[in-house]
């Protein structure tokens, strides 16, 4: 499966193109709403391409507590490993 520098790299690669996200912006500690100023509009669309990333459904309730690029890491890395 995949490593989660590889989930990262994609995430980082996301951001760039869905919200046009300075990469230098984008670290393991950035808050998505506070640092990368995502609102609740593109939260819903990162879950849409990361759902197309993983080939699996994302459950609300999980994206819910996701608040930095590391949440969004473990997840995805999460799905991919069926945990």
């Amino acid at each position: 499966m995949k490593s989660k520098d590889d989930i990262l790299k994609k995430i980082i690669q996301l951001f760039e193109e869905l919200f046009d996200t300075d990469k230098e912006l984008i670290t393991l500690d950035s808050n998505l709403y506070e640092d990368l100023d995502i609102d609740s509009i593109d939260a819903v669309d990162l879950v849409i391409e990361l759902r197309k990333m993983t080939g699996k459904k994302i459950q609300p309730e999980d994206f819910k507590a996701v608040r930095t690029v590391q949440d969004i890491v473990d997840q995805v890395h999460g799905l991919l490993n069926d945990k």
